[in-house]
């Protein structure tokens, strides 16, 4: 399995880092890729991250079967403005491989035209930017290849939702009990 994660200026640390570190302890391969000229990005909390790549190293993405796209903002607009990102969630979609976002980052689906008649969800605010979809307002939604979440609280449980697509229920269910994931607070 091999995913791929898009990183802007202005994206949320924790929706992303949070994805790339569980898929990857999940045994699940994630490519960093930046939109910004060089590979540093930062993020709207000024952390700044070396993505694995950019953009325009991407030569093949049928090597994928998977694209993550964070929240957090500007980040997401910048994400959802960039006509190579959009390119990229429609020939996965179209693949039927794993598109995925959080928070903010559904604007980016909504754009590439991917959430037509599917149940999404987002960081509140965003609903009038995803009328295609079927908006409802869980934590995490699954709708075939099309995963969203909410926001930056419910990176691990979108990070979980992801490997239980790509991996299979035993290996999230590892995850979970290697992270101590059964301390969680289950108010939501």
């Amino acid at each position: 399995m091999k995913t791929l994660v898009f990183l802007a200026d202005g994206f949320e640390e924790v929706e992303a880092l949070t994805v790339v570190d569980y898929l990857r302890r999940a045994g699940i391969e994630v490519d960093t890729v930046s939109i910004t000229n060089d590979n540093k990005v930062k993020g709207s909390h000024k952390i700044t991250v070396i993505a694995d790549k950019k953009i325009e190293e991407l030569n093949d993405v049928s090597l994928y079967d998977a694209v993550i796209i964070p929240g957090g903002m500007p980040g997401s607009e910048r994400l959802r403005d960039n006509h190579f990102v959009i390119d990229i969630v429609k020939k996965m979609n179209e693949a039927g491989k794993l598109v995925a976002a959080i928070c903010a980052g559904p604007i980016v689906l909504a754009k590439a035209g991917v959430i037509k008649g599917k149940q999404v969800t987002s960081y509140p605010g965003f609903e009038n930017e995803l009328k295609d979809g079927i908006y409802v307002e869980k934590p995490v939604v699954r709708d075939k290849n099309i995963i969203t979440s909410r926001g930056p609280a419910l990176a691990v449980d979108f990070a979980i939702e992801i490997i239980k697509y790509l991996a299979g229920e035993e290996k999230a269910q590892k995850l979970k009990k290697d992270i101590l994931y059964q301390y969680l607070k289950k108010d939501r």
